[in-house]
């Protein structure tokens, strides 16, 4: 599983850095910070967290394998936990990154309530995820007719998070920020990613339909591999405790 993962949803060590910076606009500028990388998986983002704030960063995930794929780095420390019980003790963090975590949290509220326990007064939760009502178009659901819906099945609306994240006691930004902080990729590339279907979204459509659309898929990188695709902007909520 772990290895699949990083084989699917890897990171370049450009991209890190460029979401570590486009993090770091949301964040108080002094330096160093203390960080929750909750649902860290195999770390791909974690140590560049570390690099980037210069504080003491925790990488909480519940999957062993995840865990035993996560790199070590220094200042890094990888546990094992959920978001509705964080091994944190109360205001140890000045940033909690969410990064594409929050639709597999089996208890929302709790977890925010978790989240806003381990934040110091006056720190911020970065909140990257989908809404339901600002999915983006992504061109691989032409390949999967049953995608688009079952991604923005998963997801919440915009005004529900905040609803979640006001009854937590955190204080939701007023909007949803956009950021793009992924790099052009071929069509191969694309293709090359997505074959190892790591995305949650393949586990819940049927199995005629991910063999068909990947058959096309192919077809269609063999054909055209240099076709450079469009990158998407990604939504993220940032959250503060109030002070």
């Amino acid at each position: 599983m772990g290895s699949v993962y990083v084989a699917g949803r890897g990171i370049s060590a450009a991209e890190v850095v460029r979401w570590t910076k486009a993090f770091a606009e949301y964040v108080p500028q002094r330096r160093p910070l203390d960080v929750l990388d909750l649902g860290s998986g195999t770390g791909r983002l974690t140590p560049g967290l570390a690099a980037e704030f210069q504080g003491r960063v925790y990488g909480v995930e519940p999957s062993d394998r995840m865990r035993a794929e996560a790199p070590a780095a220094p200042g890094v420390t990888y546990l094992a936990g959920s978001a509705e019980a964080i091994p944190l003790p109360e205001a140890s963090v000045d940033v909690v990154l969410m990064f594409l975590t929050f639709h597999h949290w089996t208890d929302r509220l709790q977890g925010l309530r978790e989240v806003r326990r381990v934040l110091r007064p006056g720190g911020v939760a970065l909140l990257r995820t989908q809404f339901a009502d600002l999915m983006p178009d992504l061109f691989w659901y032409e390949y999967f007719p049953s995608a688009r819906a079952v991604d923005a099945g998963m997801y919440q609306s915009v005004a529900e998070v905040r609803e979640l994240a006001m009854a937590a006691g955190l204080a939701p930004g007023a909007d949803v920020v956009q950021l793009v902080a992924e790099e052009p990729r071929t069509l191969r590339e694309r293709y090359e990613r997505l074959r190892h279907r790591a995305l949650s979204t393949f586990e819940h459509l049927p199995a005629a339909e991910l063999d068909a659309g990947f058959a096309r898929f192919a077809a269609d990188a063999e054909g055209d591999p240099e076709r450079v695709m469009p990158v998407y902007s990604a939504s993220m909520l940032v959250l503060t405790r109030p002070s």
